[in-house]
Parts: structure tokens; sequence; C-alpha cells
């Protein structure tokens, strides 16, 4: 089973059903329950798009979820993407692992000019419902179709008749779902049922069910995420990352309290064969230490750049696939000067601002929406060209330019003969005799990384003092 964080869909008992912002009613007896979700806001003024991913695996049932929104949602408002997205804004933004090797300090023309980054090469129809069992108090304001997905959209008096309606309609829906919905139905909340048409979906090559990510556009007073739903899913913990874009700036949570991932960690040699583990390990401290209802900054970067890069910066395409500008990628500006590398920018097409949000919960620590609200440019995550850390930290950014992300690094110390008299230590770059680096390894499928196998202190060589550890004595040369 494969789960970078997506809603991953699988019915017949297995760990199942990944909603953030609604729950799954499923068309059988089916258990579902919610592991992981991710989800991308693209805001731009009062307008947000909201993407959301799906991925099935399991027996061919119909089932449904349901995710309140704040106004009735027409055809127009509705799109199916490629499945891939996430993967790529997901990839992205991830926290990453990176390795340098020390250069020889003999070598005076290695000792480089100034740069942006460090000069290594980095790792890794409109209607009433059916009126069996009686009045509901609840009204199909729309109806329609958009690829897999057969979509209505309800609104409703009270919370009981929207179950009954979800009942009599042949939904297996979670216990405790009235309860659940009563605040949306008194906020006069619409609700958004796709019901996916199990004829029309696709497989992937290995012949599973693959869903496409559903965005949906509407307009909003504020940016808010209606998380609560979810909890009716979940078995467990919850692990929730929300992707965030806007043309000007990052985001933070205005309702719980708000943590940066400690980073610019130097880590042993050995976290390499285990970095997601690491990083869930360090993750779990963190929120551990500070607050268990706290939402995590793991990044907050402009759009056209990276550094170092697990894979190219968001094309204007990605952006507008995503909703910006309209959201045709068709219509979206183009690079007039190629692909952008690593701290360049795509010509005339103005960057954004892509914040990643991480939380991991349960009914113990999560009592209402997440509220979303602008916050000041950070730094954190850089280094210098000689490998020193620009960041030790999270802290702000004095040019109003978001450079924030979760970095770690595996240093390999000269080990060779030193035969010159002022050695110079501390240039940083790839592996000697020129051998091919590996790439950056961002750290993935977090919800399902193992817990508990990795020891924050005996990895960790940087003092965390947020996390009381001390690090490790410097490298004797």
């Amino acid at each position: 089973m494969r789960s970078s964080l997506p809603l991953l869909l699988t019915l017949l008992g297995a760990p199942a059903a990944h909603a953030f912002c609604g729950f799954f009613v499923a068309g059988s007896d089916a258990k579902l329950t919610n592991h992981a979700s991710q989800v991308v806001l693209l805001r731009e003024g009062r307008r947000t798009v909201m993407t959301m991913s799906n991925t099935y695996q399991g027996p061919p049932e119909n089932f449904a979820m349901v995710v309140p929104v704040p106004v009735v949602l027409q055809k127009e408002d509705v799109r199916t993407l490629p499945p891939d997205i996430f993967d790529h804004i997901d990839a992205l933004s991830a926290p990453r692992l990176v390795e340098y090797w020390e250069q020889d300090p003999c070598n005076q023309r290695l000792y480089m000019a100034e740069g942006g980054g460090i000069g290594g090469v980095p790792m890794a129809a409109p209607g009433t419902g059916r009126a069996t069992g009686g009045d509901y108090g609840v009204k199909v304001e729309a109806r329609f179709a958009v690829g897999e997905y057969e979509i209505v959209i309800l609104s409703a008096k009270d919370s009981g008749g929207l179950e009954r309606w979800l009942v009599d309609n042949r939904y297996k829906i979670p216990q405790g779902a009235a309860e659940a919905l009563a605040p949306y139905v008194r906020d006069q909340m619409k609700f958004f049922v796709a019901k996916v048409n199990i004829q029309k979906v696709k497989k992937n090559a290995q012949g599973m069910v693959v869903l496409s990510p559903l965005r949906v556009s509407f307009e909003a007073e504020e940016l808010r995420l209606p998380v609560r739903l979810g909890l009716l899913n979940a078995a467990e913990k919850q692990d929730l990352i929300v992707y965030i874009l806007h043309p000007e700036s990052r985001f933070e949570v205005a309702n719980y309290p708000n943590v940066f991932i400690p980073t610019n960690l130097e880590v042993v040699d050995e976290v390499r064969k285990s970095f997601p583990a690491f990083y869930a390990e360090l993750f779990d401290a963190t929120i551990e230490k500070m607050n268990r209802r706290a939402v995590v900054t793991e990044y907050a970067w402009q759009t056209t750049s990276c550094d170092p890069c697990p894979t190219p910066p968001l094309q204007p395409s990605d952006l507008a696939t995503l909703g910006a500008g309209g959201g045709t990628p068709e219509s979206s500006p183009q690079p007039t000067r190629g692909r952008s590398a690593p701290g360049g920018f795509y010509g005339s097409f103005a960057p954004w601002v892509l914040t990643r949000l991480h939380t991991r919960y349960d009914r113990a620590t999560l009592s209402e929406d997440l509220v979303f609200r602008r916050a000041k440019p950070v730094v954190g995550g850089r280094s210098n060209w000689d490998g020193t850390s620009l960041d030790a930290g999270a802290g702000p950014a004095s040019e109003g330019v978001n450079n924030f992300q979760g970095r770690y690094i595996i240093r390999h110390y000269w080990t060779g003969a030193v035969k010159c008299q002022n050695p110079r230590y501390g240039v940083w770059g790839g592996p000697p005799g020129r051998g091919e680096a590996p790439e950056p390894e961002a750290a993935r499928d977090l919800a399902l990384a193992p817990r508990g196998k990795v020891v924050l202190k005996k990895v960790v060589q940087s003092p965390i003092p947020l996390l009381g550890l001390p690090g490790q004595p410097p490298r004797k040369r």
C-alpha cells in the first residue's frame, strides 16, 4: 500500500479513507478510516481554490466524500486535476536531506566566490432529496458530473435531517455525523457531496484505481479549512499537510500555536538509511515539547526557486492548474528564459509564495477548524558557500523574501593527506574525483514512517536547545 499523504481509500476493513476537511461515506458496510491527507489552498483576494487529493485502493464499491463549503458550487467551479500534481508540490516542499564532501584544503582553486547557496551537490439537477422517510429539511441545490465524480450540493435545515438523507440514500456514514455536522448547518454552510462512479475511474499500471484530485473554487472572507469532520474517519492520529499558495505572503494558523521545525541540523551518515523515520521522530519531539496542538511550518519559499531542489520549481502552468489567474494552464504566463535554475526566476512571471504547514492531530488535540492568516516573511535552512549556516533556525527575512525550509545535512570531512602549510578547511562540494553526487532526498510518506526507531540524540550532531539536545562534540582534525 502506498501513501505519499494523499487521500488514500481502501475499503473492507483495511486502513482506508483520508479526508482532511470532510468525511467519507461508503456505499456499503465498509469501514473507512483516516491516517493522512493533503490539501492545496490557493488564495487570491477573497477567492479560494481548494484542491483535494484522493486515491483509492480496494473493491469497486461506490463511496462519496462530504465537504462543507461556504456557497453553492456550480459545475464551472469544480474541476478534476492530474493525479501527479500533489507529487510535485509535496516533493518540492518536503524536508530534505543533503550531503556534502569537504574539499582538499590545499586546493586553492576550489575556493568559491560567494553565491546564493552552498557550492556543493545536495542529496537527497436542482431539486430535493429522496422523500423516503419523510421531510429531511435537505435541498439539492445543484447536481452535475465532473470526471469520475457525480456531485450534489446540499443545504440543510438541521444536521439530523442531513444525516437521515445520507442514510436513506444508501450511504453508510460514520457514527456521530449529525453532531459533527451541526456547527456547519448552524453557520448555513452548504455540503459538497462527491460520489464516485466506479465505472469511470482510471487504473494505474499496477491495476489500482486512482481518483483524480478535485479542485473547487469559491469566494470567502477568510481562509479556513473545515478539518473537524475528518475526525469521523480517524482511527488514530492523522497527519495533515496544507500547502498554501499566495501571490505575496506566507501563511500561518490564527487559532492554534505556530511552530517552526528545527532546521540546518548536521546528522550522522546512518540517517540516509531512514530519513523519513528520522524526520518523523524530530517532528513528534518538536510538537511534544512545544505544544501537541501546534501546526508546524516546514517550508515557506518563493515558487520560482529552491536550493537545494529535490524537484524543479513550480512552473506557471502548475500554478494555473491549481487555480491561479482563473485556473487554466493554457492561459498561464509562460517563462521567457526557460526552466528556472535554483535561485532563478521565470522571466517576467511574478513568483508566488508556497507555504507548507504540517500538523498531526487526534480528537484530543483538534477542537476547531483551521483558520489561516498572512504572516511576515521568514528565512531558515540555508547555507553560505563555505558550508556555514546562514540561519540556525527560523528568523525574520531582512529583504522581505521567504526562504525557509527543513534541511538536514550529512557531512564527509576531509580525511586525505594535507600537503600544504596553510590548509583551508570548510570548503564543501561534491564527492572527490568528480564522482556523481546523489540527488536531494525528500522526506515523504511521513504518516507511514516508523515511529520509535530513531534516537535523536544518537544521530543529531548539532545542538537543539529547543529539544534539550546538546549535540555531539565537533570533529577533531
